[in-house]
């Protein structure tokens, strides 16, 4: 996918699940919430998607109220449709209600001048999966301060 200007992502997401595919879909908005969301004023960090009646919604996505907006704000927690394929949507929803898996929000971004969002099939982390994630993560730390520690000295 090519990406442009990304306005945020889920670190969380990447913590709490394994990503197995990732999905682009478009998202319905107010223009005032467009503006808010230009400024970076938008978390994913506790967001969901759920299909219903065939129609996408990401859930528990806040968007910050623009300050120059006044009666055009809206909910900052309301639910937004997503916009994408019906075969999309479809597939998407026989996974998630057979297999285990969940839809969740990865990353939003500009591509020209309309917002996507980058959404993932996930399934979730045990405690043991995230210990063995991040005693990999330290051990190539440790392994490359080693590694340029070696370089320094061999100049």
């Amino acid at each position: 996918m090519a990406k442009g200007k990304i306005v945020t992502t889920n670190k969380k997401a990447y913590h709490d699940y394994f990503v197995d595919e990732t999905y682009e879909a478009g998202i319905a908005l107010f223009g005032t919430e467009v503006k808010s969301i230009r400024q970076g004023s938008v978390n994913l960090k506790d967001s969901y998607c759920r299909v219903e009646n065939g129609e996408m919604f990401v859930y528990g996505m806040h968007v910050s109220p623009y300050e120059k907006g006044n009666i055009f704000n809206k909910d900052p927690y309301r639910d937004r449709k997503l916009l994408m394929h019906k075969k999309e949507i479809l597939k998407l929803f026989g996974l998630v209600t057979q297999k285990g898996y969940t839809l969740v929000p990865l990353s939003l971004y500009f591509s020209g001048k309309n917002l996507k969002m980058e959404i993932g099939l996930c399934r979730g982390k045990k405690l043991y999966d995230k210990r063995d994630v991040e005693a990999a993560k330290q051990a190539n730390r440790e392994i490359e301060r080693e590694f340029r520690s070696r370089n320094r000295y061999d100049d």
